[in-house]
């Protein structure tokens, strides 16, 4: 099998091509590793690292912290930045970061101002742009891309037995934030999201120790600290959101990306928020299944306690929708109904539900008046039958048996 495969590797030109034939997601994560590979067969790399940077959860709290660096030079920014990367395919999300190979260091999570890697690994997470970067191995990186749920993919892994990083400007928003100890983490977030700093540089700030009280700073898994942040600023969002008045009619917003269906409803009345996932068979949530399988989470007007069923991409969800909201200075309840349909064949992060929402709710929407309406607009783009999404929506059981949304008399 794997001399089949390496004949197959060399023979193919463009990433397209290879991904229409690879529809299984094995054979595509070996093609990529083998590109990747191809060009690391030495103990050491050198290139700029886009101010990436990686922390393990395993082993808490003594992790595995390094940088994200793909072997060339220039601007690499993209690579780091999931906002720039909402209309590209999968294969070309895998194809770009699979250069990126993970050093890895042992470290604990308290250790943030404590030792040469700790040191560098911090100033990648304060730059402004990428940062040449030198990574020697104790042995050569292991071939595999890896592809977890709520974190985006990247290549290779090996343990470092040096690092060094040169010519780096500090992100001066990001610094300041980072000079003051006295502020806690949260102060922290909200303050540079409001200054307009990316969330996913935020998120590499958090993880790297960067924001809270000085003695309490911490190296924060990267897993932990997207949804961190996500959560965050959304309840910060829905502290000023919860001021407006409601919406008058309903907005209906629609769209296709990554074979994902994105239908959301800004319905009229108090804050409420659900998330509804349906996975097709042979979609990564579901890929032995032979059914559709749904599920769901969901919010009243005070929020929830319990973590998300959905996991991490029920907040950064509920992050795009309150910024919306934002924009609008309205309140509504909130739903989003998502149909995985099979050519989602591998994870690539929750940046995927942030960004397609932000994009999904960029649309122009169409304003619906009943309950009806927004039935008879579920049926009209998702093919997935009204009954079903029902049975697993608190919110459109709500809607029926109390009937909250009648007839409007605007534009009715």
């Amino acid at each position: 099998m794997i001399k089949e495969l390496n004949s197959l590797v060399p023979a193919v030109k463009r990433s397209d091509v290879v991904y229409r034939h690879m529809r299984d997601p094995a054979l595509l994560r070996y093609y990529y590793s083998a590109k990747t590979m191809n060009l690391l067969d030495k103990m050491e790399l050198s290139g700029s690292a886009p101010t990436d940077i990686f922390v393990g959860r395993f082993g808490y709290p003594k992790v595995s912290i390094g940088p994200l660096v793909p072997p060339e030079f220039g601007d690499t920014s993209i690579l780091g930045m999931p906002e720039r990367w909402r209309h590209m395919s999968i294969e070309d999300v895998v194809n770009m970061r699979s250069k990126l190979v993970r050093g890895m260091h042992m470290t604990k999570v308290s250790n943030v101002e404590n030792g040469r890697v700790e040191e560098f690994v911090r100033d990648l997470a304060l730059a402004e742009k990428p940062a040449e970067t030198e990574m020697d191995f104790a042995k050569k990186p292991r071939m595999s891309v890896n592809m977890l749920d709520e974190v985006q993919p990247f290549g290779p892994s090996a343990k470092m037995s040096g690092m060094e990083v040169y010519n780096i400007k500090a992100d001066t928003k990001v610094e300041s934030r980072y000079s003051d100890t006295d502020a806690t983490a949260k102060t922290s977030m909200i303050e540079l999201y409001e200054r307009g700093v990316p969330v996913s540089r935020i998120q590499k700030g958090l993880s790297a120790g960067l924001f809270g009280i000085g003695a309490k700073r911490k190296f924060v898994p990267t897993r932990w600290s997207i949804t961190a942040v996500d959560d965050t600023i959304g309840k910060a969002n829905l502290e000023e959101v919860k001021t407006y008045d409601t919406l008058d009619c309903i907005h209906a917003y629609y769209n296709v990306s990554l074979d994902n269906r994105w239908l959301i409803f800004f319905i009229p009345g108090g804050w409420q928020y659900e998330s509804i996932e349906a996975w097709y068979p042979k979609t990564v949530w579901n890929e032995n299944g032979v059914d559709i399988s749904i599920y769901g989470s969901y919010e009243g007007y005070t929020g929830r306690k319990s973590y998300a069923e959905i996991g991490g991409c029920y907040y950064s969800g509920r992050l795009a929708v309150t910024e919306k909201m934002k924009m609008l200075k309205k309140q509504s309840m909130a739903l989003i109904l998502r149909e995985v349909h099979d050519g989602y064949i591998m994870p690539v992060g929750v940046w995927n539900v942030r960004e397609h929402v932000r994009d999904t709710l960029q649309v122009k929407p169409d304003l619906l008046y009943t309950t009806k309406d927004i039935f008879d607009y579920t049926r009209s783009k998702l093919e997935i039958g009204m009954k079903d999404w029902v049975l697993n929506s608190r919110m459109l059981r709500d809607l029926l048996s109390q009937r909250r949304i009648t007839e409007y008399t605007a534009n009715s």
